[in-house]
């Protein structure tokens, strides 16, 4: 049955073109990863976009001409060079197969925004991590039609922790997680499957393994970093006059101690405790 199932992913997955095109939103951390990873690829055509004043330029001309390389906690470094950065959503390429978001939620309706003339229905796009609504982001401004005949989908969180090392040229894996929860919202007329789990497992790797989310809201809610963000900073802040300098920039994990530990553990609880 397992078989089966595999040659079944693997006949659908024969609907994505041999060559993907795929179009990269953003220009932080995820994207130094992605843009090394998937680009490392011979069987893909990436394309960056970043909207913030003069990143894609800056990024452009800062990429190595053997790519940027990534650090990769799982094996050997991987190098990989996108085929263009672009700073206009008017100059994306034509008939993309795969858009990701890997930027804050906040900006995702820019972005859509800016992307909606170009974009074809039948686009499978999404984000990583997805919180925010993207779903209700992605329907408000491509519209209801346009995304019932496309595939949308949303990572509660990233694949895994990253640091750029050097802007545009050195990116470090930190740390790759075990599994993490997507959501797939297939077009009007296909099955609920994995073939968009499975494109993304092609471009990114086999791990993190993914598990089927419930719906896009439980992505949504997934939201770790309103725990631990305001937490670990309050932590780390609370007895330090921050109106003196710092000799060298704070390490936010590395600097929690057992007090912030403490109030992790208890706003924790406070979660569980709404959810039931």
């Amino acid at each position: 049955q397992q078989a089966t199932q595999k040659q079944q992913i693997k006949t659908k997955l024969q609907t994505y073109p041999i060559m993907m095109k795929v179009l990269l939103c953003g220009g932080g951390n995820a994207i130094h990863v992605l843009s090394s990873y998937i680009s490392a690829r011979d069987d893909t055509h990436v394309t960056v976009l970043s909207l913030f004043p003069g990143e894609a330029d800056k990024l452009r001309d800062a990429i190595p001409e053997d790519g940027i390389r990534c650090i990769n906690d799982l094996g050997e470094d991987v190098f990989g060079k996108p085929d263009s950065v672009i700073g206009k959503a008017e100059d994306v390429p034509k008939d993309l197969d795969i858009v990701v978001f890997a930027l804050p939620s906040f900006t995702h309706e820019m972005y859509l925004k800016a992307l909606k003339p170009y974009l074809k229905a039948g686009v499978t796009i999404g984000a990583m991590p997805g919180e925010g609504g993207f779903d209700l982001c992605a329907i408000h401004n491509l519209g209801s039609e346009f995304c019932r005949h496309s595939n949308l989908f949303a990572l509660e969180t990233l694949p895994w922790a990253c640091r750029i090392l050097e802007y545009g040229k050195k990116v470090e894996v930190l740390g790759t997680k075990k599994e993490v929860e997507v959501i797939v919202s297939p077009k009007h007329g296909t099955t609920k499957d994995e073939v968009v789990t499975e494109v993304l497992h092609k471009l990114v790797g086999r791990l993190p393994e993914t598990d089927p989310a419930d719906n896009f809201l439980a992505v949504t809610l997934m939201n770790i970093n309103s725990v631990w963000h305001p937490t670990i900073s309050y932590g780390f802040y609370r007895n330090r006059d921050v109106t003196v300098p710092f000799d060298e920039p704070p390490l936010f994990y590395y600097g929690a101690d057992e007090y912030t530990g403490e109030k992790l553990s208890k706003i924790s609880d406070e979660v569980l405790e709404i959810k039931r």
